[in-house]
């Protein structure tokens, strides 16, 4: 990996805004003093073992916990009889229930959990429940689920069907302008589900506190939202409910859900008296699940004759599985996150999301985005073919400007796209290589969208998205308290690098606070790509309401007057007069003086915007981000592997606060997106996950990772944090249909089903062979697509 330095830099004089830091916490990772939930210990802790359902789809006509309740060190059973509430990460869709209550839906729906000594009591006697089920139809195809049942997986679904969201959306017109097109390329493509298949398991402590408070700790993504769902579920205040965020092994949006698990471990500890605590198995993270929906997505775009875009015609089934997650959010997203980065005048989509007995489905990151990403940006590929037009200059032809407005409402603030796609062309050869390699080796591109934040809050209120907390006492430290999730994204060290930048004081100042919700300030969690822009404004703002209180002190010390002083190596020195200066500690001995502790806040609120149509919302960033890949593939003519050799990734991030994290979150999406393009699938035989294990479910391995040239683009977007967006989910899309056109480039193959395996190639493959001479010539001669 190749690291390339944007041209923006020069521009701004940043201390630390802009270098290479280690993240803050990462010292605690790699001593081993990081506590994650499998470290938390208290005394006279039980375990904790759950029973999960066998059957995709019963009745619960009894539950006998007697004979597991005799059964030495079995301390506490908890059934759906012990919690009535339902909850869900969304307000419109609380479909969710700690242990279920009157019937399962799917293999591994949790029935009861039992606290035990040990685990292997507690396995014992979860074991030895008896379940008495009677069956219920199964729906494992999500067409035929689509239609009237007799039996609807949840009981709200208003039509008789298991269809969970329906969106229909028309801008423009969309018919009238594919009749026009000189060429309107059309194909339909099938995903299988992909996990996120984090390093660490689940695991959760609950706590009983002598007070009779609840306390969770748990490797979570969103502490806000488990707060709220713990409180429904106890039928508790919040307040008498802490949630411990332990350091989190790995997210990607598999930790971004209340679980079941969680309410269950609190049921339990609240009824027993002692900390429970229940680590899963690897099985049991494919049985949670919550990664990318498996789906067909057909996609239709039509071109005028020199390549300008006229319309989007784009229709998705999505498998939700069998709760509803953030499927609302991700039916939207499959079409409206179509919308970037090109100028789209004419667009249509309709979106299904259907209930299914399977593992629910989520949110993974580049949410809701990924699929149709891939879909799009082959079309536009296979129409690129037609009109004879290169596909960088069509995508160059077609992109959006900076500082207007798509056609569905999305304000468009920075954008990088034009340079992330000449860069990427430039930097990886494209004029020497495409249409010039040997057969077998391939060159594609793919292009990106992303959201920076979603504008509006899950839950609707005027309260902050984002809140930071900084405190200062005599100790001259600076401790920032904040609820925004550290998964390993980085959001501790943004905070960081914003106090530092505005305080004018070396790293080793700060200390970051962000597990405890007894301390931190409400910040609605990592998902969405909130945490660089939300977090680092808030941050940034807190620092500034500091600044001010210091700069007043030096006023009261200096008489120089408090807008003329600048913070630079923990030093308050005088713009007019550098002899006018104090020690950082000076200002705040004085700033501290008859007050205490300078204590002050900051936060994040998103502008209104969008408009006022059905669904105007979903999609609404304050800012949104771009990237165009370049992919190489080589294919074994042989065995019909495929492998990514070399990538080049443009990402527009606004500005880079932390180069460092910047180019490691980019490397991360190439991994996670290549997995997907290349291998990694969900099998299910019925409702059963068929391959649960890390031997089965196929992952990248460092040696099938390609050289990564990292081109980071800056746009320096007015109203991000320093002028930062997101960098953490967009370089994932632009992968995938890189590979995709790279591989059609390399052999003739338009991928329509994804995981792209070997033996779907080597029958292309075989099918030339047996095409007579044309494909002997083309293959002697070594003439690439």
């Amino acid at each position: 990996m190749t690291p390339e330095t944007g041209a923006a830099d020069a521009k701004e004089e940043f201390k630390v805004v802009g270098s290479r830091q280690p993240l803050v916490d990462s010292w605690k990772k790699v001593t081993g003093a990081a506590v994650y939930g499998d470290d938390v210990r208290f005394p006279n802790m039980l375990a904790c073992r759950v029973l999960r359902s066998t059957l995709p789809h019963a009745k619960i006509v009894r539950i006998d916990t007697s004979r597991a309740a005799a059964m030495p060190g079995v301390r506490g059973i908890v059934t759906g009889a012990d919690a009535k509430a339902r909850f869900g990460v969304l307000p419109i869709s609380q479909d969710e229930e700690a242990l279920c209550i009157e019937k399962v839906r799917y293999v591994g729906d949790i029935v009861a959990a039992v606290a035990a000594d040990d685990e292997a009591a507690a396995a014992a006697a979860a074991a030895a429940i008896e379940v008495v089920y009677e069956r219920l139809p199964e729906y494992t195809d999500m067409k035929k689920s689509a239609e009237r049942v007799a039996a609807p997986i949840h009981e709200w679904t208003s039509d008789g069907s298991n269809v969970q969201k329906r969106v229909d959306q028309h801008f423009g017109d969309v018919p009238g302008a594919l009749a026009s097109a000189a060429v309107a390329p059309k194909a339909t493509f099938r995903f299988m589900g992909v996990g996120h298949q984090f390093t660490e398991p689940h695991a959760v402590v609950g706590v009983p506190e002598p007070d009779g408070r609840i306390s969770l700790y748990t490797p979570t993504q969103v502490p806000h939202y488990v707060h709220k769902a713990l409180a429904k579920v106890l039928e508790m205040p919040m307040h008498r409910i802490r949630v411990f965020r332990t350091a989190v092994g790995g997210g990607f949006g598999g930790k971004s859900d209340p679980f079941p698990h969680e309410m269950a471990v609190c049921l339990l500890a609240r009824k027993v008296g002692r900390p429970v605590k229940l680590v899963f198995d690897r099985e049991e993270v494919f049985l949670t699940n919550r990664g990318r929906h498996p789906g067909e997505i057909s996609a239709q775009i039509g071109f005028d004759a020199h390549g300008k875009i006229l319309a989007y015609d784009l229709d998705a089934w999505i498998d939700g599985g069998a709760y509803a997650s953030f499927g609302v959010v991700t039916t939207y997203y499959n079409g409206t996150l179509s919308q970037g980065p090109y100028r789209i005048p004419n667009f249509r989509y309709s979106g299904r999301r259907v209930y299914t007995n399977k593992a629910p489905c989520g949110a993974m990151r580049g949410h809701g985005a990924v699929n149709c990403r891939y879909a799009v940006e082959s079309v536009i590929d296979m129409a690129c073919e037609e009109l004879k037009i290169d596909p960088i200059e069509l995508r160059l032809l077609n992109a959006l400007p900076a500082h207007t407005k798509t056609l569905n409402g999305y304000r468009i603030t920075s954008n990088g796209i034009v340079e992330c796609l000449t860069r990427a062309r430039d930097e990886s050869g494209w004029a020497a290589k495409k249409g010039k390699l040997p057969f077998g080796k391939g060159i594609g591109v793919g292009c990106g969208f992303f959201i920076s934040g979603s504008a509006l809050p899950i839950h609707k209120s005027r309260t902050p998205q984002s809140t930071v907390h900084l405190k200062i006492d005599v100790d001259g430290g600076i401790t920032a308290h904040s609820m925004g999730a550290e998964i390993g994204q980085g959001s501790d060290t943004v905070i960081a690098i914003a106090v530092a930048e505005i305080l004018g004081v070396p790293m080793d100042f700060i200390r970051v606070r962000s597990e405890d919700s007894d301390t931190a300030p409400l910040d609605l969690g990592a998902y969405s790509s909130r945490g660089c822009f939300m977090i680092g404004n808030a941050a940034r703002e807190a620092a500034i309401v500091v600044r001010e209180k210091l700069a007043r002190a030096a006023e009261r010390v200096t008489g120089h007057p408090a807008g003329d002083f600048e913070f630079a190596d923990a030093r308050v020195t005088a713009r007019s007069d550098r002899k006018v200066s104090l020690s950082y500690f000076e200002a705040l001995t004085e700033a501290l003086a008859d007050h205490g502790a300078i204590a002050a806040s900051g936060w994040y609120q998103a502008p209104r915007m969008g408009s006022d149509y059905k669904g105007a919302g979903a999609g609404l960033a304050p800012a949104y981000s771009m990237s165009a890949f370049v992919a190489e593939v080589d294919v074994d003519l042989e065995t019909g592997i495929v492998r990514c050799t070399g990538v080049w990734a443009a990402h527009d991030c606004g500005r880079a606060i932390n180069r460092l994290s910047v180019e490691g979150q980019i490397e991360g999406c190439v991994h996670m997106g290549l997995g997907q393009v290349l291998g990694e699938e969900m099998r299910y035989s019925g409702g059963r996950v068929s391959n649960p294990s890390f031997l089965d479910y196929k992952i990248l391995g460092p040696k099938e990772m390609p050289d990564v040239r990292v081109l980071v683009v800056e746009s320096n977007d007015k109203e991000g944090p320093f002028g930062a967006k997101e960098s953490g989910e967009g370089p994932l899309l632009p992968i995938l249909p890189a590979v995709g056109n790279a591989l059609y480039n390399a052999i003739g193959m338009r991928a329509t089903s994804l995981p792209v395996t070997p033996d779907q190639v080597f029958a292309h493959l075989s099918k030339l062979r047996k095409s007579g001479a044309g494909f002997r010539k083309t293959w002697e001669t070594g003439q690439g697509c």
